[in-house]
């Protein structure tokens, strides 16, 4: 056994994952319940049944909009209307979807709940409804999401991802704050506080105001907020890139780790108080740019970039299908630091990875599962290709609306 191998053992003594989730009014479901183990699941059933929505209510035991990144409104179960002899359109029910789940970190156990809460706030002319994300840990509610970082975390691979080295920069900042979440857990809380200042600086500018009373203090927190998230994503970088370096894995490719970002640049050759003032000068300076082009440098663009590290080839330029295994070389590396680090694995959440891949990274990667021992959220349309895994899982198929357990 060799030394990561056996250090990964003597620190992965912290069990964690879920082993019992609730579903109310979710997606497809309007009421599941799966009990399990601390082991891999597997989901199977055909496309379109549900399985993706299942690992989306896992994730979001974790701050943030889940795996889809949805918006609230959009999860709620729909429900078909009574088809009359005309036309019926589809009715969107009321009520508010609900995941709940007990999760076990060691010998620790913890129930987790998170729901939409309607509210309304009056303004000058109407009374405007809205809904809003809760969450309760042992039947208490927190004031941040952020706090869920105490209790579970979670990686995970989505099909839509296959395209993330070649769109827009946004889903990639997401990607990586996910990364951050695990090691800092006031990071999650800082990146909300800053999308809500910058949303409410951006009104104040588009709406005519160029008062220093209320832009100054917004641009200073701004900064100050900026800054800090800029230093996580740095650290995060390094401790993944020095982790990959020094221990690259053995099938998946090896990767280099990059941020393109103005910020973060700034930070490697000036101290983080002169990088604020820069910043905050910065924001004033590019007010008149928000009300132009709507384009603002700052930790809001920067860029999160990836290279295959035997080819010296950026992502972007890479084949689908190396591109799908980058990917997942990052998350393997991201569970087996936070193992190291952090003393427990995160809750892989692995929706469709095996599908395209050849037979030696499939059994690869599912060697690797077992290796590290964590519960693996895992979904694909065909249970023969996870035969290898037939002693060590728990396997359940989708029909209906309904999940039952089943042996392989």
């Amino acid at each position: 056994m060799d030394n990561l191998a056996l250090n990964l053992q003597l620190h992965n003594s912290i069990k964690s994952g879920v082993s019992r989730l609730t579903l109310t009014d979710f997606r497809n479901y309007p009421f599941l319940r799966l009990n399990t183990d601390l082991c891999p699941i597997i989901i199977t059933g055909e496309n379109g049944t549900g399985k993706t929505n299942v690992l989306e209510a896992v994730s979001f035991l974790t701050p943030g909009r889940g795996l889809r990144g949805a918006r609230l409104a959009d999860i709620k179960r729909i429900r078909p209307a009574l088809v009359t002899d005309e036309y019926a359109p589809t009715e969107i029910s009321n009520t508010s979807w609900a995941v709940s789940a007990n999760v076990f970190k060691g010998d620790e156990s913890f129930e987790i709940g998170t729901a939409v809460e309607k509210n309304s706030k009056e303004n000058e002319d109407d009374i405007r409804s809205y809904e809003r994300r809760i969450v309760k840990i042992d039947g208490n509610k927190i004031s941040s999401q952020a706090e869920l970082g105490k209790y579970f975390t979670a990686v995970w691979y989505a099909p839509q991802m296959d395209r993330l080295f070649r769109g827009g920069s946004q889903p990639r900042r997401s990607f990586l704050d996910r990364l951050v979440y695990a090691f800092d857990m006031e990071h999650a809380k800082r990146t909300a506080n800053f999308e809500h200042l910058y949303k409410e600086w951006a009104q104040l500018l588009k709406n005519g105001s160029q008062d220093n009373h209320w832009l100054v203090p917004l641009e200073e927190n701004m900064a100050s907020l900026g800054v800090a998230i800029a230093a996580a994503r740095r650290e995060q970088i390094a401790k993944l890139n020095t982790f990959i370096e020094h221990e690259p894995d053995d099938v998946f490719p090896s990767v280099r780790l990059e941020l393109d970002g103005l910020i973060e640049k700034l930070l490697d050759k000036m101290p983080a108080v002169d990088v604020e003032d820069f910043y905050k000068n910065k924001l004033k300076e590019q007010r008149r740019n928000l009300l132009y082009n709507d384009t603002v440098d700052g930790i809001n663009r920067t860029d999160f970039k990836v290279y295959y590290r035997k080819k010296h080839m950026p992502a972007e330029l890479c084949s689908t299908g190396e591109q799908k295994s980058l990917l997942i070389s990052i998350i393997l590396a991201q569970t087996k630091s936070q193992i190291l680090h952090q003393g427990f694995a995160p809750v892989m959440l692995l929706d469709e990875v095996v599908a395209h891949l050849d037979d030696i990274k499939r059994s690869a990667l599912l060697e690797k599962i077992c290796d590290l021992k964590v519960q693996a959220w895992i979904t694909s349309t065909n249970p023969e290709l996870f035969y290898a895994l037939k002693n060590d899982a728990l396997f359940f198929e989708v029909s209906g609306n309904k999940i039952r357990q089943k042996d392989f």
